[in-house]
């Protein structure tokens, strides 16, 4: 008995570090959602039962809202996994320069979500802004184009800020997988008369499945939790047309200061998100990944 209660105590440091730092607030949250709680009236906070959540699926700006999480994610991550594995297979094979073009693709991930929100703000300014400018001079647009003022352009910026902060990540990570793949593998391949095609899809691929869907579920979960580039570079104007649900709780709690209807907005993002990376990992058969 003595021995199976020796994991625990050196566990119980940290468990009780997580429960003061994620299980209080997790709680808390919960207990808000079902308040109104507003730091306007700090006098005036009582239970209000579900009317938190009865605002939220009454509101008309819900489902608009609720569709552009879905959009904002679903291309967001395609774009990074894509990219950053085209990135990676280019990367795998040694060329002059590598390390340099390497330390290069892979500055993105070490800016802050800040530094990349400022940067696309004003490079996609209607008025001075470096793209208006470079399309005008290739002659792709005959007038300069309100990207951050005109309802749908400013989500497009900010699927693009994310996909371009996010490749080097995918990159990173399945490069290591590939790097892991013994040569001898492919070569007992070729002399089969397997091609490239054919090789990607019956080796590469089963040997960086389980890899592929971690970042995959990882980056899902990141990218759905990210508001900072929304806040930065939209605001998510005009009128909420760019708001996700996490920049929405983020302006219900610091911009109308509403923080029983914000709590109400997070605790229905750790239920979808929660049954998200279950049936993910139930699809993707991640138990069985890398299996041949």
């Amino acid at each position: 008995m003595k021995k199976k209660m020796v994991p625990w105590l050196f566990l119980l440091p940290v468990l009780l570090v997580l429960l003061l730092l994620f299980g209080y607030p997790l709680i808390k949250s919960i207990i808000m959602s079902f308040q109104n709680y507003k730091l306007t009236a700090p006098n005036d906070i009582y239970f209000n039962g579900i009317e938190n959540f009865r605002k939220l699926f009454g509101s008309p700006e819900t489902g608009m809202i609720l569709k552009n999480s879905l959009i904002y994610v679903i291309v967001s991550v395609l774009g990074q996994l894509l990219l950053g594995m085209i990135l990676a297979l280019v990367l795998k094979k040694p060329f002059r320069g590598r390390g340099i073009y390497q330390s290069v693709v892979f500055l993105p991930w070490a800016f802050s979500g800040f530094v990349v929100g400022l940067i696309f703000r004003w490079s996609f300014n209607g008025e001075y802004g470096a793209i208006n400018d470079l399309l005008l001079k290739m002659g792709l647009i005959d007038s300069k184009i309100a990207w951050l003022g005109t309802p749908g352009l400013p989500l497009i910026v900010i699927i693009i800020a994310m996909i371009w902060i996010g490749i080097p990540f995918f990159a990173i990570m399945i490069l290591a997988a590939l790097q892991s793949i013994l040569a001898d593998v492919y070569e007992a391949a070729e002399v089969d008369g397997c091609g490239a095609v054919r090789q990607f899809f019956q080796i590469t691929l089963p040997y960086i499945k389980p890899t592929v869907i971690t970042t995959t579920l990882l980056r899902t979960i990141w990218i759905f939790n990210s508001f900072d580039l929304i806040v930065i570079i939209s605001g998510g104007g005009p009128a909420n047309t760019s708001q996700t649900l996490t920049s929405y709780m983020y302006s219900a709690a610091f911009g109308s200061y509403d923080l029983g209807f914000a709590a109400a907005l997070g605790v229905l993002l750790i239920l979808a998100l929660g049954m998200y990376a279950l049936a993910f990992l139930k699809l993707t058969k991640y138990d069985k990944a890398g299996d041949f």
